[in-house]
């Protein structure tokens, strides 16, 4: 073989290699047995000690009384088993069912867990609980005012000035019952709240559930909302202001069955969203990779097998790496670990 054809081999087969190469560090399941028959809604994230918290929502099934607020940490290489922290009993013995479970870490304060407490997405109010011990113990539950749901699926983020800013968004009886997005933010560590008012009409666009991507740098003004719709595709709306305002609403070219997503701004600047990239169904699952938030190419696939995956949280840590966590098919929560040089 002559030299110069077999250099273009051997750079052939690199690229092969390149193309091949698998971004998935582990794949484990948090839990293989529970308490509960169900589980659903899970969210993860790395606490200031450096150390991995998830939770979910578990019971009988979505809706139902005994749903709660579980919680599992990662201890040497291990999950905890997971114990429930919250749960829907009201003073007068009632009890209502918990959902979507939100972990967020700010910046040299106690670890913060936003849940749902109602009967429905329409009749529920918000919940917060704390932990200054990485999520072995937490405080008593405090209602948020009236008016501020928390964040509704999906992570928080926290700007450069400490300003936390939810993602959040709303769901009516109305008929047309309406989907709507806003933003809730606290300038004071959680302890007080403003929203914006709805950022669209949700009739024609029937939106709920944001993440938020940085697109000046993390921590800045510079904003993207994406997440779910009725209208099977995902939407994004921007904002200039530090989510103060936003952009008309729009559908990306990207399905959505109507499903829970999740996305992220990495270190690097790129942005990964993780959905189920289908008009219908909660099968495949895919992580997807964007420069400009709009253009999204599909690169890794966690889940292609019948069933559902759905529901997913995905977080960057310090060290670099991609943590994801999402339902399987209602029955565990699994979490991957994906190298993002890879991705």
């Amino acid at each position: 073989m002559k030299p110069l054809h077999f250099v273009g081999l051997v750079l052939l087969l690199a690229g092969s290699v390149a193309l091949r190469a698998n971004p998935v560090i582990t794949a484990e399941f948090i839990y293989e047995k529970a308490p509960h028959p169900q589980c659903h809604a899970s969210t993860i994230v790395e606490t200031e000690q450096k150390r991995m918290v998830a939770a979910w929502f578990g019971g009988t099934r979505e809706k139902h009384p005994d749903v709660g607020i579980w919680v599992s940490r990662l201890e040497n290489g291990r999950w905890t088993p997971g114990v429930e922290v919250a749960n829907g009993v009201q003073a007068d013995g009632t009890r209502h069912p918990t959902w979507n479970p939100v972990l967020f870490q700010p910046r040299g304060a106690p670890l913060m867990l936003f849940y749902k407490v109602g009967p429905s997405p329409q009749t529920w109010w918000g919940m917060v609980r704390t932990s200054t011990d990485g999520g072995r113990t937490w405080s008593e539950a405090r209602r948020l005012p009236n008016g501020i749901l928390g964040p509704i699926k999906n992570k928080p983020v926290q700007l450069a000035d400490g300003t936390i800013l939810s993602p959040t968004s709303n769901e009516t009886d109305e008929r047309p019952s309406k989907w709507t997005v806003h933003f809730e933010r606290s300038s004071d560590g959680g302890r007080t709240w403003t929203a914006t008012p709805p950022l669209h009409d949700g009739v024609a666009i029937s939106a709920i559930q944001p993440s938020i991507l940085f697109h000046d740098r993390i921590g800045g003004s510079k904003l993207q909302a994406l997440g779910r719709t009725r209208q099977g595709k995902v939407f994004t709306l921007s904002s200039d202001d530090a989510g103060r305002t936003g952009s008309p609403i729009a559908l990306l070219d990207v399905p959505n069955p109507s499903s829970g997503t999740d996305a992220v701004t990495l270190q690097d600047g790129r942005h990964l969203l993780i959905y189920n990239p289908v008009p219908k169904g909660r099968t495949p699952l895919v992580i997807a990779v964007s420069r400009d938030g709009r253009e999204w190419k599909p690169v890794v696939t966690l889940e292609d097998q019948p069933g559902e995956y759905s529901y997913p949280a995905i977080i960057q840590t310090s060290d670099g790496r991609v943590h994801a966590t999402y339902t399987w098919k209602r029955e565990r929560v699994k979490h991957v670990v994906l190298d993002p040089a890879k991705l």
